[in-house]
């Protein structure tokens, strides 16, 4: 912004320039600019005459520009580029020991009840549950919340009718008939006891492969055989550091994917990294938040609505994250705004012979831009340095 000394009502060009106090020893601020209309050039030369009588060519010449004043929406929303992915990676290690004889395709969906791979000729099949199974469970087994999850899962796959199977982390009889209907339903022994590594547990009720961590023939270890994630898709985004304030928990959001398709969303969580700085900067121009070493901030949006979503599949898209709105507004360039002595802020406003001084009320400002209320009217032209 540019800062002038001197009245706030309109002057026009003509007027003497009354002297100003000095400030510091040896030092005259000028209030006025001398300002002469270019004629056709659309531009206006301002010349600041710091000593009366000095000959034009120590003169500084300072060359200006004119701006619409606009009326319309102004938002502080800011935009990044984010990325379409699908929710909750999760990386599955098997239980037990073996050998891998089968494994699913990526993007294949996998639903409870059915193979998620194979060790030893054995299909391993999704469950859906919170924790881990830990031991092999059969008649006999210490009761325990494992057996609920098991017992659980026959009664929603449909293994346990007639029975009245309840799900009490007790394996009865009944769980056992229950365990052989389900391994007859696979094309597997009758045994009436589920092995270590015979089920894979997840919250999920399907999943979809996102990638294939093992090879056939490998020997079960600690490393992932297969990475899954939800089937939903949401938004994540890696913010810079001075922006992190913009992403309020549950705060609502505009996703454009590249087809042009719009869908609402609103912030679920903000993972600070290690790699976050402390200061202003510290992600990149583009609001990706790579800042060099460690991990970085990552923002997870959930979306109203998956039509749009599925139908870009995992993409780029653009993030709009909603501020605050001025409607019908009156907006200059931040450039135009004159810092006025005593406080406050003006603009000259070019609508005749010469630019006048107004003085006007700062409302919103963003993308370098200002809502502004005075005594200023829509289309009317505004001085800015050019």
């Amino acid at each position: 912004m540019t800062r002038t000394e001197g009245p706030v009502a309109p002057v026009e060009a003509d007027e003497p320039v009354a002297p100003v106090r000095k400030r510091r020893r040896g030092r005259i601020l000028v209030p006025l600019m001398l300002v002469a209309a270019v004629a056709g050039a659309g531009a206006v030369a301002v010349a600041r005459p710091w000593e009366r009588g000095t000959g034009g060519a120590n003169r500084s010449q300072v060359q200006y520009g004119l701006a619409p004043v606009e009326q319309g929406s102004l938002s502080s929303g800011i935009q990044l580029t984010g990325s379409l992915v699908h929710d909750a990676p999760t990386p599955v290690v098997a239980a037990g020991k073996g050998t891998v004889t089968g494994l699913p395709a990526v993007g294949a969906v996998v639903k409870a009840g059915q193979k998620l791979y194979e060790v030893d000729g054995q299909p391993v099949v999704l469950m859906t549950g919170d924790r881990p199974m830990w031991r092999d469970l059969g008649p006999g087994v210490p009761a325990g919340s494992d057996v609920e999850q098991l017992e659980h899962n026959l009664v929603e796959l449909g293994h346990a009718k007639g029975l009245g199977l309840a799900a009490d982390q007790k394996f009865t009889p009944d769980t056992a008939t229950a365990v052989k209907r389900w391994q007859k339903s696979l094309g597997v022994q009758e045994t009436g006891a589920v092995p270590l590594g015979a089920v894979v547990m997840l919250p999920q009720e399907s999943v979809r492969v996102q990638q294939v961590g093992a090879q056939l023939g490998a020997v079960l270890g600690g490393s992932p055989v297969v990475t899954v994630t939800r089937e939903e898709l949401v938004v994540t985004v890696r913010p810079a550091e001075n922006q992190l304030s913009r992403f309020k928990p549950d705060g609502r959001v505009r996703v454009r994917t590249a087809d042009g398709s719009a869908v609402e969303g609103r912030i679920r969580s903000l993972i600070r990294g290690s790699g976050s700085g402390s200061g202003a900067g510290s992600g990149s121009e583009d609001g990706s938040g790579d800042a060099p070493g460690g991990a970085k901030t990552t923002v997870t949006i959930v979306l109203d609505g998956q039509e749009q979503a599925q139908r870009a599949g995992q993409s780029a898209v653009t993030v709009t994250v909603v501020g605050d709105t001025a409607e019908n507004a009156l907006i200059v360039p931040v450039t135009a705004l004159l810092a006025l002595d005593g406080g406050g802020y003006g603009v000259r406003v070019s609508d005749g012979p010469a630019p006048r001084l107004v003085r006007v009320q700062l409302g919103l400002i963003a993308d370098a831009k200002a809502q502004i209320t005075g005594d200023v009217k829509p289309g009317a032209q505004v001085v800015i340095p050019k």
